[in-house]
C-alpha cells in the first residue's frame, strides 16, 4: 500500500493492451473530473499515437517537446509540461517519436526507470500535483513497463464485450512481472467497465462475470456507450467540457468521485502487516 512518492502525487497508470476499450477517453475525462472537484492533475501521454494530447486540444504542430525528451534525454517533466484548457489539468504530450524508444534505449541500464525518476522530481514543485495519470499505449512494451514501474497502481478500463476477461489475463500477468522485478508496491487500483450498453444483454453478462471474478476491485460506476463521448475528441475537448449534461459526462464525474473515495479509504486503512 506504499506510495512510491511519499509526500508526492498518487500515480495511476491507465492501461489495457487491447485497443478501443476507452482507455484514452477515460484518462482524459477522469483527469478532467478530478480537476473539476479541486484536485491538481498531471496527465502524461505515453502512447505514440498521442490521442490524449489531441483530445485535450494540443495539435501535433504545437508539440515542440514531449515525453520522448524525458525518456531519451532525461529532460525534467516540468520542461515538457503544458497547461490544458481545463483549469487544474496539465499535460505532458506525446508524439510519434515515441515509437522508437524501445530501440533507442536498447539495453541501457535501468531503462525501465526513466519515467519513475522523472516523476520523483515532481515532489519539488511549489504547487504539487495530487494525481498523475499515465495514458499507456495499447500494448505491453517498454513504454507500458515504464508507466507501471513509475505507478503506485494500475487502473484498467474494460470494454463490455465478449473477450474482455480473456484480454485481461495478459495484462494482469504483466502487472505481476513488474511487481516481482521492478515495482514491488504496484497494485490494481480498480477496473472500470466502459462502453456499457443497457439495451444489450451481453454488457450485463460481462458485468456479472467481471464482478464475480474481481469483486470490489470493479468500480460501481460504469461508463455508458454515448455518442457525445465519441464526438468530443474531434473537437479537442473532454466530453465534460463538450457536453457536461450528457450521460457520459455524468458517469465520468461519478467515477472521479468514486476514485477519490477509494483513495481516501486507502489512506485511512491501517498498513498491511
Amino acid at each position: 500500500m506504499s506510495n512510491l512518492n511519499p509526500g508526492g502525487p498518487r500515480v495511476l497508470a491507465i492501461a489495457n493492451q487491447k485497443g478501443g476499450v476507452g482507455k484514452t477517453t477515460t484518462a482524459i475525462n477522469l483527469g478532467t473530473g478530478l480537476a473539476a472537484v479541486g484536485e491538481r492533475v498531471l496527465l502524461i501521454d505515453i502512447d505514440p499515437q498521442g490521442n490524449a494530447s489531441t483530445g485535450l486540444g494540443l495539435p501535433r504542430t504545437a508539440r515542440t517537446s514531449s515525453i520522448y525528451d524525458v525518456l531519451i534525454s532525461e529532460a525534467p517533466l516540468s520542461k515538457v509540461t503544458v497547461p490544458s484548457s481545463v483549469p487544474g489539468l496539465d499535460l505532458v504530450p506525446a508524439d510519434a517519436d515515441l515509437s522508437g524508444v524501445e530501440i533507442e534505449l536498447g539495453t541501457q541500464a535501468r531503462r525501465s526507470f526513466r519515467l519513475r525518476n522523472a516523476i520523483a522530481d515532481l515532489r519539488n514543485l511549489a504547487a504539487p500535483y495530487t494525481y498523475v495519470l499515465i495514458d499507456c499505449p495499447p500494448s505491453l512494451n517498454l513504454l507500458t513497463v515504464n508507466a507501471m514501474t513509475a505507478a503506485d497502481a494500475v487502473l484498467v478500463p474494460l470494454q463490455c464485450e465478449f473477450f474482455a476477461l480473456e484480454g485481461l489475463t495478459q495484462l494482469l500477468r504483466t502487472v505481476e512481472l513488474v511487481r516481482g522485478s521492478l515495482n514491488p508496491h504496484l497494485e490494481i487500483q480498480g477496473l472500470v467497465l466502459t462502453m456499457y450498453d443497457r439495451r444489450n444483454s451481453l454488457s450485463s453478462q460481462v458485468e456479472q462475470d467481471v464482478r464475480a471474478h474481481f469483486g470490489e476491485k470493479v468500480y460501481k460506476t460504469v461508463i455508458p456507450r454515448n455518442v457525445r463521448v465519441s464526438e468530443a475528441p474531434s473537437f479537442g475537448k473532454p466530453v465534460l467540457v463538450y457536453d457536461l449534461n450528457c450521460s457520459g459526462s455524468q458517469a465520468y464525474m461519478r467515477l472521479a468521485s468514486e476514485l477519490i473515495g477509494r483513495e481516501r479509504d486507502r489512506r485511512a486503512a491501517p498498513p498491511a502487516a
